[in-house]
């Protein structure tokens, strides 16, 4: 991490020239500019930067697409400030000469810009605030690797790649020996950058690892769990590779993103712990996670593709249901004492963690607010049982994001409103597109 005295010093002697300057779109993906290091300190410090509005307001190819309220064509698509948060100063080791910041979105006369990932989950935050708590929050990215450079990935239409490893090699210090130069790179990288890296590990994918960071903040979490996973993919092309977060790249196991969460009050006790068990809060908490989280479930897994990863007795969820260490259940109590806590086994490598923090939180508050009685854990094999279920495709989860009350009295009717445009157009392209799976099935035999 940075101060602001730290890079004016950097720059001066020439060791940093170029500052990054981003923000989070929707997909959870990095947008924004390089600056000239010394344009950076002279006008973006203290006036900020402007970028086009549209970056709330496209699909996944950045193409302009209509239906959003606060950006189009009949309203110019105008830009929106991107006013930099200090706090995340920070270095970019894996690239040259490079320091990063992240920024919050406001407009002209400084109103936030609602429907911003980080300004979601900073609503709930100071939801949270109010009652004098804090989440602490810790993300569990899984990605694959290939030994294809993202160009030759490009070219080949994604099929037929050579995963960097050709078996299972969960917890294998033998296979990820194979990999390690450029999970090594990575975890020295991200340290560089001012997080705490925890551990790498194997996963069940050919090819697929895993690389843990200390828990933290929340928003602190998402922001550093947004630089990971860019920094991830550019670490990998250096190096000739290519890596995927995507939910479900294959019909083998997904790319999940757990979510630990737990909650502190101000002065940093955990209040989700009482004696040998769950505090009363923590109790209403999970509920409102249980009550919740078929109406959420667009903010934890927002693509297409995120619906493929739930199969059963593939360690992704299907039943709405919580357990104590019980990797069958969509919601997994963990820990004790101080680190007592629940892990959310939803989201896919594809999440976009502000909206999934924010999800998680609003949740809570929605349980604890209520006090909802939190039904007994579940004991067993959560696959066989008759629980409910999430949501099977993008259209069934949109469809209940947008008639839930819950969400749009936590994120407001702009926020549902925005977001489910956005599920509108990822349904309305791959609904028109022809698949791979069509064409083998009819070219010749229909």
């Amino acid at each position: 991490m940075l101060t602001v005295e730290e890079l004016r010093e950097a720059v001066d002697t020439g060791e940093i020239d170029t500052v990054l300057v981003a923000i989070v779109d929707m997909q959870g993906r990095l947008q924004g500019k390089r600056c000239a290091a010394q344009y950076f300190l002279d006008e973006v410090l203290g006036h900020s930067a402007e970028g086009c509005n549209y970056l709330l307001a496209v699909d996944v190819e950045m193409n302009p697409v209509s239906g959003y309220a606060m950006s189009s064509w009949d309203r110019g698509y105008g830009d929106f400030v991107m006013k930099p948060d200090i706090s995340t100063l920070r270095r970019v080791p894996w690239q040259e000469g490079t320091a990063l910041v992240m920024c919050d979105l406001v407009w002209e006369n400084d109103e936030p810009v609602v429907a911003s990932p980080r300004q979601i989950l900073r609503k709930q935050l100071d939801r949270l605030a109010a009652l004098g708590l804090e989440a602490y929050v810790g993300t569990e990215l899984e990605f694959i690797v290939f030994d294809d450079t993202y160009e030759q990935a490009f070219n080949a239409g994604y099929r037929n790649l050579t995963p960097s490893n050709q078996y299972n090699v969960d917890y294998s210090l033998l296979g990820t020996a194979r990999v390690e130069p450029l999970l090594r790179a990575i975890r020295n990288g991200m340290t560089g950058a001012g997080m705490v890296v925890e551990s790498a590990k194997g996963e069940c994918n050919p090819g697929q690892h895993e690389i843990a960071f200390r828990y933290t903040t929340a928003l602190r979490t998402c922001d550093q769990h947004a630089i990971y996973k860019n920094g991830a993919k550019e670490i990998a092309a250096q190096q000739g590779k290519s890596l995927t977060f995507m939910a479900k790249y294959n019909e083998r196991e997904g790319n999940s993103c757990h979510i630990h969460l737990s909650v502190r009050s101000k002065d940093g006790d955990p209040v989700f712990a009482e004696g040998h068990g769950m505090s009363e809060m923590m109790k209403h908490f999970l509920a409102g996670q249980l009550a919740a989280l078929r109406e959420f479930t667009y903010f934890l897994a927002p693509n297409i593709n995120s619906y493929k990863r739930f199969v059963k007795g593939s360690f992704a969820p299907t039943a709405v249901a919580w357990g104590r260490d019980n990797r069958t259940c969509a919601l997994r109590v963990v820990g004790h004492g101080q680190s007592l806590r629940f892990e959310n086994r939803v989201p896919g490598g594809d999440v976009n963690p502000y909206l999934a923090v924010a999800a998680l939180i609003a949740a809570g508050l929605h349980g604890v607010e209520n006090k909802l009685e939190l039904e007994d854990e579940f004991v067993g094999n959560a696959y066989a049982s008759d629980r409910p279920t999430v949501p099977t495709t993008l259209r069934e989860a949109a469809d209940l994001f947008g008639a839930s009350e819950i969400a749009r009295e936590a994120f407001g009717k702009d926020v549902v409103d925005h977001y489910l445009n956005a599920a509108k157009v990822e349904l309305d392209a791959f609904e028109a597109a022809i698949t791979d799976w069509e064409k083998v099935r009819g070219f010749e035999r229909l």
